[in-house]
């Protein structure tokens, strides 16, 4: 009866809100504007990076059909991208001189999800907001989005474009389409193979075959889909094999005097620095002089110093790893957080179906048109 209950309160609340909120949100935001507000597809693509190691992340889009949009979107690119470095002969000047059913899409071909998601009559936000509340809230199921309802509906979206990205990788690497890679069929990315053997990207140990056997979770020297997502991924991952090299990993970067080990001054200027921007973006504290930093530095190196020999190992690493290396729990709560914050009018903590349809562009990345022909690129999630 209880979820009888819900259900009714919800087609009650969506009937009654399309029946009076006359004016859509575009409309609605235009008249405090003064122009229009359009929805636009990010381009965010990037051939075989090390996005998941950097503190810099590209936010998932909330709603499932812009994500599955711009999958779509990416993975045009990505073939494009793809042909011209595989097939350098046949691409002259940046354009491909390969037959026509070899060529690749042209930019003008990704409009037509730009022209979808600015049409009133194909794409309603807040239809769409009706449509998704429902299904965010389910822990409990009582009418109000919590942070952590959120952040699990932020989670299930970045593991799904995740994997995605991974299906596509694997059938680029599985040469023999025998449903895993080996480290012979692995080659790195091109830009790693590019660079001076001296250069960081090329002695950086992500591409390598340490990397490439501490993902080999079962030790057959293949790496099945999941396996080749911790390969890609390895913030990610939960086994301790890969955690442990990521920790090795951190060691190698930062040990500037090639001891094996890292000292405080190495600890200080790096490591340090990403543990307490990890604790910030959770605590909004401030940065203080280095001076007044170094206290609660040497803290912390003293807590993961067990043995107090003065040097961290890759095993004390292992307690703050996940701070080195966030997954991508931490950028969705990051994301839910901020939604959050932009949407809550009565500052309660939680969402309702009323507060997400007064900020719908909080869910969705805009462009504000303040010149018809000259669009100023603005992501609310940045």
């Amino acid at each position: 009866m209880a979820n009888v209950s819900v259900l009714l309160t919800y087609v009650t609340l969506a009937v009654l809100l399309l029946l009076f909120l006359s004016r859509s949100p575009t409309d609605h935001r235009s008249r405090s504007h003064g122009h229009p507000r359009r929805l636009k597809l990010r381009s965010n693509f990037t051939f075989q990076g090390r996005a998941n190691s950097a503190r810099h992340h590209e936010p998932v889009p909330f709603d499932p059909i812009v994500a599955e949009m711009e999958r779509l979107r990416e993975d045009k690119q990505w073939e494009r991208r793809y042909f011209e470095e595989s097939h350098p002969e046949v691409v002259v000047h940046g354009e491909e001189s390969a037959p026509g059913e070899e060529k690749q899409p042209e930019w003008e071909d990704f409009m037509d999800a730009e022209d979808y998601l600015n049409d009133e009559e194909k794409f309603n936000v807040t239809d769409r907001l009706v449509l998704l509340f429902p299904k965010i809230d389910v822990d409990p199921a009582n009418g109000y989005i919590t942070e952590q309802e959120l952040t699990e509906w932020n989670v299930q979206l970045a593991v799904k474009e995740v994997m995605h990205r991974t299906q596509r990788d694997m059938e680029l690497h599985d040469k023999n389409k025998d449903g895993y890679v080996s480290f012979a069929e692995y080659e790195p990315p091109s830009w790693v193979l590019k660079s001076d053997q001296n250069s960081f990207a090329y002695n950086m140990g992500w591409w390598k075959e340490e990397h490439f056997n501490a993902s080999d979770a079962d030790g057959d020297g293949l790496l099945n889909i999941t396996e080749f997502n911790d390969f890609l991924h390895p913030a990610d991952t939960k086994s301790p094999k890969l955690l442990q090299w990521l920790c090795k990993e951190e060691v190698r970067e930062r040990d500037s005097d090639k001891d094996g080990k890292v000292n405080f001054n190495e600890f200080f200027h790096g490591i340090f620095d990403l543990v307490r921007d990890y604790n910030e973006e959770h605590h909004n504290s401030s940065h203080g002089h280095e001076e007044t930093m170094e206290a609660p530095a040497r803290k912390l190196f003293s807590e993961l110093d067990k043995d107090g020999d003065g040097y961290l190992t890759d095993q004390d690493l292992l307690a703050i790893i996940g701070k080195l290396h966030p997954s991508e729990r931490y950028y969705a709560k990051q994301q839910a957080e901020y939604i959050i914050s932009q949407a809550d009018k009565d500052k309660d903590g939680r969402l309702t179906l009323t507060e997400m349809i007064d900020s719908p562009y909080v869910f969705y990345s805009a462009v504000f048109n303040d010149d018809e022909d000259d669009y100023d690129f603005h992501d609310e999630f940045r």
